[in-house]
């Protein structure tokens, strides 16, 4: 669905590429996390895909074709949902809906149906300007689905959000990669990221350093210990067991048998652990 080789671009007037040498591809119906600090370079490789920054070297092709080469029938393929919405606020969410929808040619969702989806069904006809982050951040996704689009550019899709809505919003996602949707999602959520993502890119100070899925990340970075946390003498005690050889570990089969464990957890990394091992710096 993307192929990205080289990719450079240089903003105007500056001498540093925002991004350099980038290369990556995204298969039909996989979601890729895209996860950097700001300024990393994530908003500028976003608007190269997206068709808004032309004059970049290298080649970016969606859907087979170089990106500088589609005119607008391209927008017709792609949806795009921005951290900051920008919506027009003296209209209602539903009216917002109804006349984006009139930019499109080919078949798109009814409104409503949309406003019902990222659970705004009973806020359509209130004016954006009401809303709260969240229900802006939620109305942009409706706007990036109206046209039923095979490759989804979505940007921290759950700011703003309390824990029901963005389980919601991250359900709707997952909805859409099975009826066969691509998704590229930019987030500083690792746990989102970690939720969502078939893989996930680092991308810092223009360069992608490390791509791969969030499963194979954990193990390469992680310990293979296993860690228990157990009663003793009504004190609460820890201890760590190396996962080779555990099931002939005397003092592992002991604590098993004694009853005293309450928790127990392998030691794989989380991708925030593996993020500053590989940048040096905290995703932020």
């Amino acid at each position: 669905m993307i192929l990205v080789e080289n990719l450079t671009f240089t903003y105007p007037g500056t001498a540093v590429p925002a991004v350099r040498d980038v290369s990556f591809q995204v298969e039909p119906g996989e979601i890729l996390g895209f996860l950097g600090p700001s300024g990393a370079g994530k908003s500028t490789t976003q608007k190269v895909l997206n068709g808004l920054y032309k004059e970049y070297t290298g080649s970016v092709r969606v859907r087979g074709k170089e990106v500088r080469d589609w005119d607008l029938a391209y927008y017709e393929h792609i949806g795009v949902s921005f951290e900051l919405p920008n919506h027009y606020q003296k209209l209602t969410g539903r009216e917002n809906l109804t006349y984006f929808r009139a930019l499109y040619s080919g078949e798109t969702y009814d409104p409503q149906t949309l406003l019902e989806m990222v659970g705004l069904g009973e806020d359509g006809d209130m004016l954006v300007s009401q809303y709260s982050k969240g229900m802006k951040n939620r109305l942009g996704v409706a706007r990036a689905l109206l046209h039923r689009p095979d490759l989804l550019f979505l940007d921290e899709p759950t700011s703003g959000l309390d824990p029901v809505n963005a389980r919601h919003i991250k359900e709707l996602i997952r909805a859409q990669q099975a009826r066969g949707a691509t998704v590229f999602l930019t987030t500083h959520d690792m746990f989102v990221a970690d939720e969502l993502c078939d893989r996930v890119a680092f991308i810092m100070d223009g360069q992608i350093r490390l791509i791969d899925s969030p499963r194979a990340l954990k193990l390469q970075y992680g310990r293979a210990q296993v860690q228990v946390e157990f009663q003793l003498n009504g004190h609460l005690e820890r201890d760590q067991f190396a996962l080779v050889g555990l099931g002939g570990n005397g003092r592992f089969q002991d604590l098993l048998q004694s009853g005293s464990i309450q928790t127990m957890h392998t030691q794989e990394a989380t991708l925030d652990d593996i993020f500053i091992a590989v940048t040096g710096r905290r995703l932020q």
